[in-house]
């Protein structure tokens, strides 16, 4: 994104700079040489402040401390630097790159940070195409996400896994391809119920040849590309072939593929555009918060869009200024939207494919566009301004961006409602809501396996995912959740209390988990709370902190307690009450994280410790035919005793010995 400049220089930098600076800073500063490259600006606790770029780090970063910015936001932000990074690069395309690199890994406070922590889908096409006498080449079209491999196609990426599993389905409804995995794909002996609604041209046994699937899995690619009419003209002349040789069975089935996506094509009219990748970028601020509207054009095809809600808006709001690389005048800053929307595209394109064309709702810099084009080797193209299809397809994004942004507003007005409750309610004392943090934990297990402790914080109004986690619980006795909560408790605060005992600004200085919470929930009532108390006794930790939240009556929702341990009395807060409300908000997700963990962990344990090999009795032929049979360890592991007998060489004892083993 676009960095902070101050106005041009007026003055001589010693006799104007503030004087809280070092004269070590100043120095670096007065050296810095006259090239591109970036800066970064740290506070005295170490913090990073602010990432920016320049044509010239010497012009620019000299800037910021040539006078007084009084009370504004570059001012407030000046103010508290005290030390500084730079690094110098060889174009401003390079420079512009690496700076959101560092906006993305660093979370500068002055910068626009957009978070993403989900990767997008793809709609996955197995194998290569391979020569038409290949009677293997029958290649599955999937759901997936995650890091792509040469080998196999990939078509998207799509908005949402909706979009995806829409494509899959139009895939299955015209060109009939197999979607399932490989170990069922390789054994089955007769065609499954997809081929019976015709969703399916079973290859799996035989009901397809390979060359005619492949002429299938073609179409499917190129109709994913958006060359709709050239597969249908390929369709209507293997058809005309077919029927003037007299194999009206196979005409049939292609007059029917026809027909099947003529129908897709009709409902989708209004995407048969001149368009085949298109992004189109709609930004909304309104209350000190912004959202921008992703929506996606592919092949030809809307997909759908995705809304994203950057941080960090109302303290970078206000704080640019732009100068060019000769020292002109200082052109106007640019509005917020077009912040927004700039800090977006140089971020998001980071990681994620670019295509050729953007239609945005607001201008950027054309440097930035040109710096997408060197980074994808593709050359991208942006209009603000567009016409026709793309200007229907900008205003529905436009719409869609203020719908999010209201929905989001709503949400954060009821949240800090609730949070204000609870400090109420709990009579804590905190000004700054924004900065009330709660960490919650549960103990989760089945009959004692598996056992795993969760820890969910709530900060910012709002959960901190990135701030969750997962302890796994060991040396105990298997279902003691007492000691489970002990050992969680002793791991989270044992080294905090004692950084806090030696000093306690080392604490605050170590970040969010450097510093106690103001408030500590544990699932579960007087015997989890005494054994909170006891831990914190130990560690010589303020007992007013722990907070229980014990199940009411019949363990019905919206009869909760609070149990404290430091003696007050149990506190009902009301069905009603919008504090209840937030503890059980919390409560409810730290319960999930720790089943989330429990159940992959005990999966682990009985497949993977469970393995064939170990089981007493099974050798490399009876595994071999175990495989075979049931398409991999988790089908074994699915199977029943009574499946598992029917193999050759497996005796029902035998048989039963492998189902206790894997469960």
């Amino acid at each position: 994104m676009p960095d902070l400049k101050a106005s041009p220089p007026q003055q001589g930098l010693e006799a104007s700079v503030a004087p809280a600076h070092s004269a070590q800073l100043l120095g670096e500063v007065a050296g810095l040489p006259p090239l591109p490259g970036v800066y970064r600006y740290f506070d005295a606790a170490g913090a990073v402040l602010y990432v920016g770029k320049a044509n010239n780090l010497k012009k620019r970063v000299s800037s910021y401390f040539q006078k007084n910015h009084g009370g504004t936001r570059i001012g407030h932000m000046v103010s508290k630097i005290a030390r500084l990074e730079t690094t110098v690069v060889r174009s401003e395309a390079e420079a512009l790159l690496l700076e959101n690199n560092l906006i993305k890994t660093l979370s500068p406070k002055y910068n626009i940070l957009f978070r993403d922590d989900k990767s997008y889908p793809y709609l996955k096409i197995t194998g290569v195409a391979a020569p038409a006498n290949a009677s293997s080449a029958f290649a599955q079209v999937s759901y997936y996400r995650g890091a792509v491999e040469k080998k196999h196609r990939y078509f998207g990426p799509y908005p949402s896994a909706w979009a995806v599993k829409e494509a899959i389905l139009l895939m299955q409804k015209v060109f009939r391809l197999r979607t399932c995995d490989d170990p069922v794909f390789n054994n089955r002996s007769r065609p499954c119920l997809l081929y019976q609604i015709k969703r399916c041209s079973a290859p799996c046994v035989g009901h397809i040849s390979a060359p005619d699937y492949a002429h299938d899995v073609a179409n499917a690619e190129r109709f994913l590309r958006g060359d709709a009419q050239q597969v249908l003209e390929a369709l209507e002349a293997r058809m005309l072939a077919h029927a003037q040789a007299l194999q009206f069975e196979q005409a049939a089935e292609l007059r029917n593929q026809i027909a099947a996506l003529s129908n897709v094509l009709h409902q989708q009219s209004v995407d048969n555009v001149s368009d085949r990748d298109v992004d189109i970028l709609a930004v909304k601020v309104q209350g000190g918060r912004a959202c921008v509207n992703l929506a996606m054009v592919r092949g030809g095809r809307h997909l759908g869009d995705r809304p994203y809600f950057p941080v960090h808006v109302d303290e970078a709001a206000g704080v640019y200024w732009d100068d060019d690389a000769a020292g002109r005048r200082a052109a106007a800053a640019p509005s917020v939207e077009a912040q927004v929307l700039e800090a977006f595209v140089a971020q998001h394109y980071l990681q994620v494919p670019v295509p050729p064309s953007l239609v945005l709702s607001e201008p950027v810099s054309p440097d930035l566009i040109q710096a997408l084009s060197i980074q994808s080797g593709v050359k991208v193209s942006a209009v603000n301004q567009p016409r026709e299809q793309r200007r229907q397809w900008l205003e529905m994004a436009q719409t869609n961006a203020e719908l999010q942004l209201a929905r989001l507003l709503s949400e954060e007005g009821s949240q800090q409602a609730r949070t204000r409750a609870l400090a109420d309610a709990l009579d804590l004392p905190w000004d700054d809501l924004e900065q009330l943090r709660i960490e919650c934990f549960d103990i989760s297990h089945t009959a004692g396996e598996a056992t795993q402790a969760s820890c969910v914080v709530f900060q910012n109004h709002k959960m901190q995912n990135a701030e969750y986690r997962r302890f796994s619980i060991d040396g105990i006795t298997p279902g003691d959740d007492y000691a489970a909560m002990r050992q969680v408790l002793l791991r989270r605060y044992g080294k905090l209390a004692e950084v806090l005992r030696e000093t306690p600004l080392a604490a605050e200085m170590a970040g969010a988990r450097g510093r106690l919470p103001e408030l500590v929930l544990v699932d579960g009532g007087q015997g989890q709370v005494s054994v909170a108390r006891e831990v914190f006794e130990q560690l010589g930790l303020p007992l007013a902190l722990i907070v229980g939240v014990e199940k009411g009556e019949g363990r019905k929702v919206g009869l909760e307690e609070l149990v404290f341990a430091d003696g007050r009395d149990k506190v009902y807060l009301g069905r009603d009450s919008a504090a209840l409300m937030m503890v059980a908000q919390i409560r409810d997700e730290a319960h999930r994280f720790a089943i989330t963990g429990m159940r992959a962990k005990r999966a682990r344990v009985r497949v993977d410790g469970g393995k064939l090999e170990e089981i007493p009795g099974i050798g490399a032929k009876r595994r071999a035919k175990l495989l075979q049979r049931f398409g991999g360890v988790r089908g074994v592991a699915m199977a029943g005793i009574d499946d598992l007998a029917t193999v050759d060489g497996i005796s029902r004892e035998l048989a039963e010995q492998i189902y206790r083993a894997l469960h």
